[in-house]
């Protein structure tokens, strides 16, 4: 069975190299739990990265030059699992600090900022109607104690 030579052309002097090779690599912005100074970025990363991996990897891929990078293993959650018996722990995972030059300032990107707004105000406006409803209902029942709400014309 020739599988790779299904997936990939064979390699012939002179012909163009058609494979890609990726990273094994990943790394995921996240959000700082706790207020940081502006030039401090938070990732998690795959638990087989150094800190000289992360700091070639943001410089070759992304173009961010690092002053520093700091790593930390944080442990998973151990939890029981309801109705087994048995606990259940979370992977571990790490989790990089990387440091950028002190002229370099980075905010978390706000993504979503006026759906947030518009949802707030739509929650806002449903909420009130629903007050209304609730005070009309109570102001019609009111003179009927020990009726049960079902029953109504």
């Amino acid at each position: 069975m020739h599988y790779f030579n299904s997936r990939y052309p064979l390699y012939q002097k002179g012909n163009p190299q058609l494979r890609v090779f990726l990273s094994n690599f990943w790394m995921k912005l996240i959000r700082p739990e706790y207020k940081q100074p502006p030039n401090i970025v938070q990732f998690h990363c795959s638990m087989e990265m150094t800190k000289h991996d992360i700091k070639s990897y943001l410089d070759k891929i992304y173009n961010v030059k690092c002053v520093n990078v700091r790593t930390r293993i944080a442990l998973g959650k151990t939890r029981e699992e309801p109705g087994r018996g048995y606990v259940i722990k979370d992977d571990d995972y790490k989790i990089a600090y990387v440091i950028l030059p002190k002229e370099h300032k980075f905010e978390f990107p706000n993504l979503f900022p006026e759906s947030k707004e518009k949802e707030k105000e739509d929650h806002d406006k449903a909420l009130d109607e629903m007050k209304k409803h609730h005070q009309n209902y109570l102001e019609k029942n009111r003179d009927r104690p020990g009726l049960p709400g079902w029953f109504s014309f």
